[in-house]
């Protein structure tokens, strides 16, 4: 499937330019760049789009390293869309993605690119459930570092984490509630992903 080369390609592309262009409506009306770097999505979709150009330009074998990453960009972009649907998607101005093609790149697109990058081409080893793990390293420290920021600043990137909105005990009731979906998505790629490396290894 030498094509998928430049469905990455074309994604990733699509995913800076729509970052890009966001960014600069952001700068024009005056608000805070540090903000919109701040935000779950636009950090997921950088990951993401950093992970694909690199696996369609280098062209480089397979490796286990390269796997996790493309493990836990997989975890982080499935997050930001099922979050989003979820809780977001009513209200694009929260995430300041108030271009509706940027959101529809950034919520919808780069999430299904990637699921579908990682069921196409599984990882080349078994995923061990230790590695999978330090998936949820960075999510805990983008939450960690929102709460702590948002103290000082009085700003946060979502609304359900905003403890002016839903006071502190709803705001944890959220980070408890994403915490442990981060874990069930976590588990559910690795699973998925060892599945499919077995099934393609038996039909090679």
């Amino acid at each position: 499937m030498r094509w998928w080369r430049w469905v990455r390609v074309g994604a990733a592309v699509l995913a800076l330019v729509a970052i890009v262009a966001q960014l600069v409506e952001v700068l024009d009306a005056g608000r805070s760049a540090l903000n919109f770097f701040s935000f779950f999505t636009i950090q997921s979709n950088l990951i993401g789009l950093d992970v694909l150009l690199f696996i369609a330009i280098a062209r480089t074998s397979v490796t286990p390293t390269v796997d996790r990453v493309r493990g836990a960009a997989t975890v982080y972009l499935t997050i930001t869309g099922v979050v989003y649907a979820l809780l977001l998607s009513g209200d694009p101005a929260a995430v300041e993605a108030t271009m509706p093609w940027v959101d529809t790149v950034l919520h919808r697109v780069m999430p299904v690119v990637m699921v579908a990058d990682w069921l196409l081409f599984p990882p080349s080893t078994h995923i061990p459930v230790r590695a999978a793990a330090w998936w949820l390293a960075y999510p805990l420290a983008w939450t960690a570092y929102t709460l702590v920021r948002g103290a000082i600043t009085d700003w946060y990137p979502y609304p359900f984490l905003d403890p002016s909105v839903h006071g502190a005990t709803g705001v944890a009731g959220y980070a408890v509630g994403i915490a442990v979906a981060f874990g069930a998505v976590i588990a559910l790629v690795a699973w998925v992903g060892n599945v499919r490396r077995a099934r393609t290894t038996a039909a090679a």
